[in-house]
């Protein structure tokens, strides 16, 4: 058996093979498996559970921001998670890193930066940018919100990601193979644990998190709830 598991999830085949190829190369006796999608990684993680690791890319078709990293949080908590992204602001890694994140890793770094990061988290840390300052003053609004989409279950979290997509109940019904009544269970379980009133506060909410400035935003007026 291997030492190590790990899954590499990125929808660019050729970062997915060339990351694959310098860990395999620098970990004795580990198993890389990869996804090009956050849904072939929930696919994975259904058959078997038994990861170590797992390397995300932020930016992929049907992810807005740290909506991924939040939902495998709640799917599989117990599996470490790494942001590995093109991204290397100092907001955007302080929030993956409250919102659960074992690390965060810019794909600007070496080869060997990225072996060096991936060993550290493996063996227990927590590693973040050096050069890169995180010691900003903390926001209790991001708190707050984080705190609350953590108390989503996977499935909640599915639903407001699609939610901030702007597909429609039966649309996102049709997605997850479920009935119309289930995805308004859903919405209306989401609307009460994010304490929002309505759909469109709740995709502000689904931003919010996407965007690393959006507590300068402020949310429009809105009516009353609709599930």
């Amino acid at each position: 058996m291997p030492k190590q598991r790990i899954v590499i999830v990125d929808d660019h085949p050729l970062f997915r093979g060339a990351l694959n190829q310098a860990l395999s190369a620098a970990i004795p006796d580990v198993e890389i498996l990869e996804a090009g999608s956050l849904e072939q990684l929930t696919e994975t993680l259904e058959i078997e559970k038994d990861f170590d690791l797992v390397l995300l890319d932020l930016t992929m078709p049907g992810v807005q921001g740290l909506s991924g990293l939040l939902f495998l949080r709640a799917q599989s908590p117990q599996i470490p998670v790494v942001v590995v992204s093109a991204s290397e602001d100092p907001l955007t890694i302080r929030r993956a890193l409250e919102f659960g994140a074992s690390g965060f890793i810019p794909k600007s770094l070496t080869v060997e930066e990225i072996r060096n990061a991936v060993r550290q988290i493996l063996d227990g840390g927590v590693w973040s940018p050096p050069d890169i300052s995180l010691e900003t003053t903390a926001d209790p609004a991001a708190r707050d919100l984080a705190t609350r989409v953590a108390s989503l279950t996977p499935q909640q979290v599915r639903v407001l990601m699609m939610l901030g997509e702007g597909l429609l109940n039966k649309q996102i019904a049709y997605k997850l193979s479920v009935s119309e009544a289930t995805i308004k269970a859903h919405v209306s379980a989401i609307l009460q644990k994010l304490g929002v009133d309505s759909r469109t506060q709740a995709v502000i909410a689904i931003g919010r998190i996407a965007s690393p400035d959006w507590p300068q935003q402020k949310p429009p007026e809105d009516g009353p709830a609709k599930p």
